[in-house]
């Protein structure tokens, strides 16, 4: 049965690296033919106005590639395996890439308006929340259904912790706040790539401690796709992920300590994110109370070390380091707690 599961996994990664590097092969002249080039933001650093017109919406290749690589390795190996995986295994996958894909499809929206219009505005704020609460609530439902959601969290020190009520907004709110947090983060190259595969490993490997392996198949076509895409997203990249792809990676990595009815871990494979978000809440909220003061340099965080005369090479490597040790204090966590 373990080898099963490791060919497993091992052929979930290998087709997700696989899929995805092929198809930016194919993709990225058929959106540098369709003119989709990403229009870069005018207050960012002035130096990633070279980047105009590098194709976006590049997150429909590592998106095939995990259908791809989640459907080969469940079709291949899961239904052989009955007294390991269940129907309710099968349903928390369909669950994970709902939320996923339904991000995704938010942040495709917002691109296809931005590269049709020629502007870095897409959606407004109103429609995408809007959109976000939609996707949110249905994947509240379907967690509730498949008896996935509990209102007790573990927490580091204070143990077992009973929200009651309070479970709900706060679930409900920290995953629109977290899907929105992933895609801050992918603001230079290969950086929110990077990332997500440090947070990929985590839940590969958080899975398999913790007994759910559909968790771990989901998170090796992922931890693969990430390595395919940064093939074609490595600086200097010759497509970005997107929102499509952002938003997509916001709901998997959100959804996927959900399925496991332990949303904490998100805090510790989600830190960079998290980290990253929290800089803008903070500057924004700065910046209002002292009527024009920042704390910052510029946020989300990433663009100050930028202004610091960071590369972003460096900058990638950095924050993956971050993304790391949130995973080894999460890994660690799961064995104490």
């Amino acid at each position: 049965m373990e080898q099963t599961v490791s060919l497993m996994l091992a052929t979930a990664a290998l087709f997700g690296f696989a899929v995805t590097a092929v198809t930016g092969y194919f993709l990225i002249p058929a959106l540098h033919k369709l003119h989709f080039g990403q229009t870069i933001r005018e207050e960012g650093p002035t130096w990633h106005s070279k980047k105009n017109g590098t194709p976006t919406m590049g997150g429909l290749c590592f998106i095939f590639g995990i259908l791809v690589a989640v459907g080969v390795a469940w079709l291949g190996f899961a239904r052989k395996e009955a007294g390991v995986f269940s129907a309710g295994h099968l349903h928390a996958i369909l669950l994970v890439l709902f939320l996923a894909l339904g991000s995704g499809l938010i942040g495709f929206l917002d691109d296809f308006i931005k590269v049709v219009k020629h502007r870095n505005l897409g959606l407004t704020p109103a429609q995408k929340i809007i959109m976000q609460v939609i996707v949110t609530g249905v994947f509240m439902l379907g967690l509730r259904a498949l008896g996935l959601m509990s209102t007790t969290v573990m927490l580091p020190v204070a143990g077992a912790v009973n929200l009651g009520i309070l479970y709900y907004p706060i679930a409900f709110f920290g995953i629109i706040f977290l899907v929105n947090a992933v895609n801050l983060t992918d603001g230079l190259d290969g950086l929110c790539t990077g990332v997500t595969f440090v947070s990929m490993i985590g839940y590969l490997l958080a899975g398999s401690l913790l007994g759910f392996i559909h968790v771990s198949l989901l998170a090796a076509a992922a931890a693969g796709a990430c390595v395919g895409f940064l093939v074609w997203n490595f600086y200097p990249a010759k497509v970005f992920m997107g929102d499509t792809g952002s938003m997509f990676f916001g709901g998997l990595v959100t959804a996927l300590a959900f399925v496991m009815d332990r949303p904490e871990l998100v805090l510790f494979f989600g830190i960079v994110y998290i980290w990253d978000a929290m800089t803008v809440v903070i500057q924004r909220a700065y910046f209002k109370a002292t009527h024009g003061k920042r704390i910052f340099r510029m946020t989300p965080i990433h663009h100050a070390f930028e202004l610091r005369g960071w590369k972003e090479v460096k900058i990638d490597g950095f924050f993956a380091l971050i993304g790391a040790i949130g995973v080894a204090l999460g890994l660690l966590y799961i064995c104490i707690v």
